[in-house]
């Protein structure tokens, strides 16, 4: 039982990176998930949000207009779209998938020892 994120890379300011969240052993169906980064020497934050029947999403200030959270419940993947990218982006981008919480409060909580399963993470770097 596992979630394994992928796509994460290099990519100069303004460009574009699609991050995948697969899961394994287990259905996303039930599972409100969320994308969370930390930036070095800041805390884990709570970046994008969507519900188990894709109704509902939410994203941050910081990401409102760039970013796009969606799921595929056919492949078990949840993705997102990242564009317009600034160097402020670059962080360790985590997916997390949780059955109790509403979208909203699954973002506002970041800690790893909350959420019943984490993804070991991927690098972004936004520079040029």
């Amino acid at each position: 039982v596992q979630i394994v994120e992928s796509g994460g890379g290099l990519v100069q300011p303004g460009g574009s990176l699609r991050l995948s969240c697969a899961a394994s052993g287990f259905t996303l169906d039930y599972y409100t998930i969320g994308w969370f980064r930390q930036a070095p020497g800041k805390e884990r934050e709570g970046i994008s949000c969507i519900s188990r029947s894709s109704d509902s999403t939410y994203y941050v200030d910081s990401v409102k207009g760039r970013f796009t959270i969606s799921r595929d419940n056919a492949k078990n993947t949840v993705y997102l779209q990242m564009n317009s990218l600034k160097p402020e982006d670059t962080a360790v981008y985590y997916c997390a998938a949780d059955r109790l919480f509403t979208i909203q409060a699954m973002c506002l909580v970041a800690s790893p020892t909350h959420h019943e399963y984490w993804g070991q993470g991927t690098q972004v770097t936004v520079s040029s």
